[in-house]
């Protein structure tokens, strides 16, 4: 069985208001084939606290263990080799068996849950990107292999301007040069005081006496 890329969203709602256009939304791409919903968990919180969760997925029982043990294997075999796929495919497939309702049980909603206030909403999604298979056996046809990949959204691009920006001031301000502070100048000496004019008596000039001691 082959694979396209997975990929998991997880969206909350602080005040949700649902109309269908949602579930319309993603019916449209489902049946054009272009993905396949492996797991889906939406959730609901009323004002009394009370919860109301509906799952929903594209494959059946033994589809959900196909895809938990290829899950499963190769990140064991990332952790152990051989030894670890095994283990690992073993493991994913109980989990995403019919045991575990296909990997979302009880505790898990309410472990999700946990956080969420009243009156607010939140939607899992685990979703396989089917109409990337025939591109992923065309580029490996051809002897590629992906060296990095990632998902942009435009409020991620968004925050990345703001964090280049910052990151751009930031170093504009540490390549400024400093400015060293001129040394003050010094105030210039006060002039010695003038001495002391000498009385007059009688219309000539005396000199103060020195007091003798």
């Amino acid at each position: 069985m082959e694979i396209g890329p997975l990929q998991l969203v997880v969206v909350g709602f602080p005040q949700p208001k649902f109309k269908g256009d949602i579930y319309r939304e993603l019916k449209k791409v489902r049946e054009a084939g272009l993905i396949r919903v492996i797991d889906s968990l939406a959730v609901y919180k009323d004002p009394n606290g009370d919860l109301a969760a509906l799952k929903e997925s594209d494959v059946s029982e033994e589809e959900a263990m196909t895809y938990g043990a290829l899950i499963g294997g190769l990140i064991g075999f990332g952790m152990g080799g051989v030894e670890g796929a095994e283990a690992g495919a073993e493991a994913g497939a109980l989990m995403m068996g019919g045991e575990y309702e296909y990997g979302v049980r009880e505790e898990d909603v309410r472990a999700i849950t946990a956080d969420m206030a009243p009156g607010t909403a939140a939607l899992m999604l685990l979703f396989e990107h089917t109409w990337a298979i025939p591109l992923k056996n065309a580029v490996r046809g051809a002897g590629g292999t992906v060296l990095a990949q990632d998902m942009l959204s435009p409020e991620a691009l968004i925050t990345r301007g703001a964090e280049l920006a910052a990151a751009v001031a930031a170093a504009e301000k540490a390549s400024k040069p400093k400015r060293i502070a001129a040394p003050k100048k010094r105030a210039p000496a006060k002039k010695s005081a003038k001495p002391a004019k000498t009385a007059k008596k009688g219309g000539k000039a005396t000199k103060a006496k020195k007091s003798k001691k």
